[in-house]
């Protein structure tokens, strides 16, 4: 039940939704030593530089690539931008306290972060198994950063220098920074806060709370009084009071429903000495409209508001109140709304601002066009980074997913409004692309995003959407409130590729093709212009079970827009191929439902040719229902409410995964013996009816099946 309560003690959040501009601070005195060629990695780049200190490190888990994708490199530019001298410990050996005195002490802070992926995901597959490469590393070696990169690089940068503020950030620190399902320990872990002993820990778009924090700190400022910054968590001894004039909500319980309680007449005469006082007749008995309003209790502001989610223990224990932690989390996520949200873990409280305000195109031109030299730190040589060989010639249009996936960590970190860069930025920096960056043979590979066509897509009404509490602007069905309109991301398109010099332009993000079935212009234009013969989508599954989980639309609507691509590849005389995605083991899925996707894929020639399984990963919504049972999509109760099948058992697992690869000879035992158990034993046999043979053909378990059908990838982390 939740119950409104003051508190008294910290600064409050400002209620304004018009921030101040991201580039209008004073900037800081260093500004004098200009820009930096490359951010300094060693002192003796510092030397060339001038500089007797950098007032910013930047540690990272990523080898240095001086590009905007690259989540250092934009930060450290921007800081740079600001007047800050900054530095970068990129990779370092975690095991040894003087990788982190390279660059001496940093003047201001620390800034710290895993890199572009949390480390485990980047370190381990979906069923525990270590990789042994890191697209992330010169020559794609593994074993560069250590599990749980955050954790260690934070606490070895305060062993350093100890009196140095350590501010921790990136999709690790977004991810983690309540307590949380880990996956790869099977367990509850305390907000990664609390557990690298930092200061302070940014989440989401965090350009407006980093340079507010280095300005703030650089002017004398203790860690501990910054406390208003939207985007942060801090954390403070338990029971420790915010601020006059602020309301705590308890949400550490669920409701439990019982019997309407009797309503007290508040005009009621004083009861003599010994007496219960006049009440009225029990609720049920009572009309509405007699029920004076001052016994309605007044809504709470929300900019002094704060929602107490249960503690560390409590969802430790208790894997329903973990998911409706989890629904807290996600319903206070609209940065137009957001409450303040605090959770408990032993004798420390985390507290978490509402989520940063979307940065304007304006703000997003100037980050995007900094002075980047868009290659590797010349310190790597000749050796190949393979993130950067992906997307070195690829430029950002946009950040944001209002898709709302449960099983995706977009909306997460990068928040569900889209924040777009105006057009002219977009066709400069494809330009600088192609004037600057070796190799370019006049074809950019890619113009996108988290999603490739949620460009300048928003909902029709600032104030509807500021007001929204719903996961997904696209589940289960498209809002009749989100404007479709695809032209201006047409026009761009159409401008981008009559550039001189370019010969083509690709779209490789994901195309949510539900949106773009609104729009066969926008259909058109992709399929014949902007498409190399293949076309990635991600309808996930084919069965509502667990699309239902996953808040994707049915599979209709893949048919809908494969059909608008079919028609406009063959109009423009090209053999063009969509490339589905799918997802096994995700909770909600059941052996039928996977039969079902083996079934169809069967029926349209697709053979899968690398698969992957669910990965929980934390945070995510689908996560909470791997880990409770329960669906945190819905009104959580301790009697009833909704229950999730979560197929966890590695034997289901390797089940699901054997039916996305129906055609491997290898899995055709497993599928045999399921098939029979299910009472489908009519589908195994020779014959286009059938699913597998009847007969294991020599060599089978040696040789993996390939054949004539159209390949396909899965994969669900994007």
């Amino acid at each position: 039940m939740s119950v409104a309560r003051n508190i008294a003690g910290f600064v409050p959040i400002s209620p304004e939704l018009v921030p101040q501009t991201l580039f209008a601070r004073r900037k800081f005195w260093a500004e004098r030593f200009g820009v930096a060629p490359v951010l300094p990695t060693t002192r003796a780049e510092m030397d060339e530089l001038g500089w007797d200190s950098c007032d910013v490190i930047l540690v990272t888990g990523d080898a240095y690539v001086d590009h905007p994708s690259f989540g250092m490199a934009l930060v450290g530019r921007l800081l740079e931008s600001q007047g800050f001298r900054v530095g970068i410990v990129s990779q370092p050996d975690w095991r040894d306290v003087e990788a982190f005195r390279v660059l001496g002490r940093p003047t201001v802070m620390w800034g710290v972060t895993a890199g572009n992926m949390d480390s485990m995901v980047n370190r381990y597959t979906s069923d525990r198994r270590l990789r042994h490469d890191d697209a992330y590393s010169p020559g794609g070696a593994g074993g560069k950063r250590p599990d749980r990169a955050l954790i260690a690089y934070a606490q070895r940068c305060r062993e350093a220098f100890a009196d140095v503020p350590v501010v921790i950030g990136g999709i690790e620190g977004s991810l983690r920074r309540i307590a949380h399902y880990d996956y790869w320990s099977n367990k509850v872990r305390r907000s990664i806060l609390i557990d690298s002993r930092a200061d302070l820990l940014v989440y989401g778009n965090g350009e407006r709370a980093v340079v507010e924090i280095a300005h703030r700190l650089a002017a004398g400022e203790a860690p501990d009084a910054i406390t208003d910054l939207r985007g942060t968590a801090f954390s403070r001894p338990a029971g420790t009071p915010r601020g006059d004039g602020w309301t705590e909500i308890d949400s550490t319980t669920i409701d439990t429903p019982g019997p309407p309680a009797v309503f007290v007449d508040p005009y009621a005469m004083a009861a003599s000495e010994g007496t219960a006082p006049d009440a009225c007749a029990p609720a049920s008995t009572i009309s509405a409209g007699l029920i004076p309003r001052a016994s309605l209790r007044p809504r709470a502001d929300r900019a002094r508001s704060v929602v107490r989610m249960p503690d560390f223990d409590t969802v430790v224990a208790d894997p329903l109140l973990y998911a409706h932690a989890s629904r807290i989390l996600h319903v206070e996520s609209n940065p137009g709304n957001a409450r303040a949200l605090v959770q408990r873990h032993g004798a420390r409280d985390v507290w978490l601002n509402p989520p940063p305000l979307p940065l304007s195109t304006a703000e997003m031109d100037r980050i995007y066009e900094l002075p980047y030299t868009r290659k590797p730190h010349p310190g790597y040589g000749d050796a190949k980074i393979p993130a950067y060989e992906m997307i070195r010639f690829s430029v950002t249009i946009m950040r944001g997913c209002f898709g709302g996936c449960t099983f995706c960590s977009i909306t997460e970190h990068e928040g569900r409004v889209i924040q777009n860069r105006s057009e002219a930025s977009i066709l400069r920096e494809i330009e600088t692309v192609r004037d600057t960056v070796p190799g370019f043979t006049g074809v950019i590979s890619d113009v996108g995003g988290p999603t490739a066509n949620m460009y300048r897509l928003a909902c029709k009404d600032p104030a509807i959407e500021a007001a929204c509490r719903l996961p997904s602007c696209v589940a289960p069905g498209i809002c009749p409130n989100l404007r479709t309109d695809h032209s201006s991301l047409i026009q761009l398109y159409k401008k981008a590729r009559a550039l001189p010099g370019i010969k083509k332009v690709l779209v490789a993000s994901g195309v949510r093709y539900d949106l773009a079935a609104t729009s066969k212009e926008y259909v058109r234009e992709l399929a014949t212009h902007h498409v190399g013969g293949y076309l990635k989508i991600a309808p996930e599954h084919t069965e509502e079970g667990p699309l239902s989980k996953m808040l994707k639309p049915g599979i209709g609507s893949y048919e809908k827009f494969k059909q608008l691509f079919n028609e406009a590849s063959e109009k423009a005389g090209k053999k063009q191929y969509l490339i589905p995605y799918f997802i096994a083991s995700h909770p909600g899925t059941t052996d039928r439902d996977m039969l079902a996707l083996a079934l169809w894929l069967k029926r349209n020639n697709f053979r899968a040719d690398q698969v992957q399984n669910f990965l929980p990963s934390p945070m995510a919504t689908a996560t909470a229902m791997y880990h409770t049972g329960r669906n945190p999509l819905k009104k959580l109760r301790r009697d009833g409410g909704e229950t999730v099948f979560v197929p966890k058992a590695p034997a289901t697992r390797r089940l699901h995964k054997a039916f996305l690869r129906y055609h491997d000879a290898a899995n055709w035992p497993l599928l045999r013996q399921a098939l029979r158990r299910m009472g489908r034993g009519d589908l195994i046999g020779n014959g286009p009816n059938k699913l597998i043979p009847l007969r294991q053909p020599a060599m089978a378990a040696t040789k993996p099946a390939r054949g004539k059908g159209r390949p396909f990838r899965t994969q669900h982390v994007r």
